[in-house]
């Protein structure tokens, strides 16, 4: 499971609704890390069963894109009369990996989706099988599932990711989102923590609601900054157009690679003279900066990045 968890890459999930073949169709020529069929807020409830009929028949009948990394499914809240039947339906079929849960309050919704899939899908969960377990992402909505984000955790091994919420959690608390995005602040750096407390690879930020006119690309990139520099690994789009963006900004940028590069070949050189602790660029680098140069590089890898002609001029580093 931890090799299954640490090689999740999820800097852009995009939202694609269910109801419609025409926009499933489009993500066969699209490049994002994350396509998330969506049969919850984008469906209206008249369309709910139309919706679960199309994905499983575009499921069973069509190839993973080439350009996706994860296909998944944002089945309907467990509150619904539809998720049960949404998780019957589909959960066996093979080109699904990923089940996003909306609206998780507590452990027991995660431990109910996880028993309900083991029920549906028992061949993913059998010893010795090639199939591999769905991988879960929880959406946190409320202010009950953030003061429970320990629990929710920690409450099974199949989870891989929380997302933010942040319409759902403006609701919940009857906040006005403003373009500072101020009052967001304690709970996307609680569920940031938490992700990271739990070893789980995704901790994906807030959806950018302006997607056209002026100054949608300006907003999307400040938010991208701005979640990143909470330790967000990725972000919530509702259009393609956004993936992009949202892709490159949650890459380690060339400056970025070129500083732990250096740090990298530096420490292996002060390791070898016995200096735990030693200075470069006037900063003193100990063991913390050195394992988050290190991190960064292998986001950089899964991200496609080739290190080698960076390596290569710095190859001569010294500690100074």
């Amino acid at each position: 499971m931890a090799a299954l968890k640490s090689s999740v890459l999820r800097r852009a999930l995009l939202y694609v609704p269910a109801s419609s073949l025409r926009f499933m169709n489009k993500t066969l020529h699209l490049k994002s890390d994350n396509v998330t069929f969506d049969l919850e807020d984008s469906v209206t409830s008249s369309e709910k069963e139309k919706a679960r009929s199309n994905l499983r028949e575009w499921l069973s009948a069509t190839a993973k894109p080439a350009g996706v990394g994860e296909l998944a499914v944002r089945i309907n809240a467990l509150t619904t009369p539809y998720a049960q039947a949404d998780i019957a339906d589909l959960a066996a079929l093979p080109n699904l990996e990923t089940i996003v849960i909306p609206k998780v309050n507590s452990a027991a919704d995660l431990k109910f989706v996880e028993d309900s899939l083991r029920h549906a899908a028992p061949h993913r969960y059998s010893p010795g099988t090639e199939a591999r377990p769905i991988r879960l992402i929880a959406l946190i909505e409320s202010a009950r599932a953030v003061m429970d984000l320990s629990l929710i955790c920690a409450a099974s091994p199949d989870l891989t990711g929380l997302i933010f919420a942040a319409e759902d959690f403006a609701l919940d608390l009857s906040l006005t989102r403003s373009p500072e995005l101020t009052e967001f602040l304690y709970a996307r750096s609680a569920i940031v923590t938490a992700a990271r407390a739990f070893n789980l690879p995704s901790a994906i930020d807030l959806v950018c609601t302006e997607y056209q006119g002026d100054g949608a690309k300006e907003r999307l990139e400040k938010e991208c900054t701005s979640g990143k520099g909470l330790g967000f690994s990725g972000k919530q789009c509702i259009h393609p157009s956004q993936i992009m963006k949202v892709q490159r900004l949650f890459s380690p940028s060339k400056a970025e690679i070129e500083w732990a590069i250096r740090i990298v070949i530096a420490d292996d050189k002060a390791s070898a003279m016995g200096k735990g602790a030693w200075t470069l660029d006037g900063k003193m680098i100990d063991a913390p900066v050195v394992g988050k140069a290190r991190d960064l590089l292998n986001k950089a890898v899964m991200c496609g990045v080739n290190l080698k002609d960076a390596e290569e001029i710095w190859q001569h580093q010294m500690p100074e």
